[in-house]
């Protein structure tokens, strides 16, 4: 079977590599860049980030299944695959290591933007020792909003650092906030009380038609001026002009961002010139997470080349 990998050939560590490895029976191709030419002679499409739609899937002559090398799909039509008895399947984050790595990099953030990163070697280059003063973690109220993988990785990491734990979650959030040990746990409702009381606001969350663009300007207003914004999820969670603007306005002090309105940004874009640290998606991309990552979708190609049905299927 051939296997599209809708990326550059050494994207994340060299994924398309090691799952050849895993399938050497079968083909696997990359598409050089985030986008897809043509779907005709592919049987297994490795999405990545690419905008997966009806029009593309009418094209397919051979496709079989779409699997996704991490949980988001959102930029796959699956309805339409369904209707072409296409199967759409994800690895989800609390099973391949992912949801560790991707809070690892949360810890980062967090510690990063309460350590004033940015400033530091400025300081170093003026022979100023002993500045900024950061901020200890102790104290501080943490809003994670999505108790999913994600989220409960980050609150079983950020417990030692004596922390307030706020959360939201869509489905009983009094059972969550007893289960995860959070001082406080709201609905889809509380958002605005969550922004109010939080230091740092981290985005666990998928997006979804009731998600896209929740942090807009209006959110931004509801946020405290010493504030970070962390989004470990998807760009389409933040409205990008109004976090430009929030940074501009000092609405907010900053923000840690690890995905983007658009992959990839501009690098000039004004964005990063306020006090933000940014990384390229790469939260789920460790030694680990690609190794159960790459597992997973092994499994599932090795299960519909035999016509088995696949693991996780949307």
């Amino acid at each position: 079977m051939k296997i599209m990998f809708a990326a550059p050939e050494n994207a994340w560590g060299g994924f398309l590599s090691l799952l050849q490895a895993e399938i050497p029976e079968h083909q696997c191709e990359a598409t050089g860049e985030f986008r897809v030419a043509s779907l005709k002679d592919v049987d297994v499409l490795i999405p990545t980030m690419c905008r997966i739609t009806s029009d593309m899937l009418a094209q397919s002559r051979r496709l079989r299944l779409i699997q996704q090398c991490g949980s988001g799909l959102e930029g796959v039509d699956i309805k339409a695959a369904r209707l072409k008895s296409i199967r759409v399947a994800n690895v989800p984050t609390d099973i391949s290591g992912n949801a560790d790595s991707v809070a690892e990099l949360g810890i980062y953030f967090i510690i990063g933007l309460s350590r004033h990163v940015r400033r530091l070697e400025i300081s170093l280059q003026q022979c100023r020792m002993g500045e900024p003063q950061g901020r200890a973690l102790n104290g501080q109220t943490i809003g994670i909003i999505g108790l999913g993988g994600i989220g409960r990785a980050l609150i079983k990491r950020l417990h030692p650092f004596g922390v307030r734990l706020l959360g939201l979650k869509q489905h009983h959030p009094e059972k969550a906030r007893s289960e995860l040990g959070l001082d406080w746990v709201g609905g889809p409702d509380d958002l605005k009380t969550l922004l109010e009381n939080s230091d740092h606001v981290v985005l666990c969350l998928p997006v979804t038609t009731e998600s896209e663009n929740m942090i807009n300007a209006e959110a931004f207003g509801m946020m405290k001026k010493n504030a970070f914004l962390i989004n470990l999820s998807r760009g389409g969670l933040v409205n990008r002009d109004a976090l430009k603007n929030a940074l501009a306005d000092g609405q907010i002090a900053g923000a840690g961002l690890d995905v983007f309105w658009e992959e990839p940004p501009e690098p000039d874009d004004p964005v990063f010139h306020y006090n933000v640290m940014a990384t390229p998606h790469i939260g789920g991309s460790t030694d680990v997470s690609m190794k159960g990552i790459v597992r997973v979708v092994a499994e599932n190609i090795r299960r519909i080349s035999s016509g088995r049905l696949p693991l996780y299927l949307q």
